[in-house]
């Protein structure tokens, strides 16, 4: 089994590629130890190797954040003898009863007909135009709500403590909402 690594623009985050499918569907975002035990037995054993302090699944990979102080060539080759371990010996990525997240988007109140129709084609070009581009640097972003012209976004796994998320938020995806938008006049981060 041959395991890509590819950087992602978050030093603190590495992605990897175990060149089959992690998760049919949806993601999953471990941020603790004790957020993945019980849920997934390979994010628990990526928590294992010192220094791990994050675990995302996307559909065909995985990304793992470090500790700041720690570096990538002592922490890769135990990272990558986790996840080959993992997937030669035919393990399941999540516990049977753990509930994977859906890529789609966070529940919204409903509101009127145009508001809806507005959230409809944020959501419908964040998932044609944006989810790909972010899955490519390792992580995800999800839709939290559209209030008075703010659209509201979190950015998951690499792309969550990245230095430039803030910047992709407000440059790329809120330029590029505005233009097909009308009624989208600033994107903030979900708080």
């Amino acid at each position: 089994m041959f395991i890509q690594t590819e950087q992602t623009p978050n030093p603190a985050t590495l992605k990897f590629i175990p060149g089959r499918v992690v998760l049919e569907q949806g993601t999953a975002d471990f941020t603790s130890l004790e957020a993945a035990t019980e849920k997934s037995p390979l994010a628990e054993r990526l928590f294992g190797v010192e220094g791990v302090v994050g675990v995302f699944f996307g559909h065909d990979f995985v990304t793992v954040t470090k500790e700041d102080e720690k570096e990538w060539y002592v922490m890769k080759p135990s990272i990558l003898g986790v996840i080959m371990e993992h997937f030669t010996t035919e393990q399941p990525v999540m516990a049977g009863s753990a509930v994977v997240e859906e890529s789609d988007h966070a529940e919204t109140p409903a509101g009127d007909g145009e508001n809806d129709q507005v959230i409809a084609q944020i959501k419908e070009l964040l998932d044609t135009r944006v989810r790909p581009a972010v899955a490519q640097d390792g992580g995800d972003i999800v839709f939290h709500g559209f209030e008075e012209g703010v659209v509201y976004l979190s950015m998951r796994g690499a792309c969550a403590g990245c230095p430039s998320s803030t910047a992709t938020l407000k440059m790329g995806i809120e330029n590029m909402l505005r233009h097909y938008i009308p009624e989208v006049v600033e994107v903030r981060p979900a708080g």
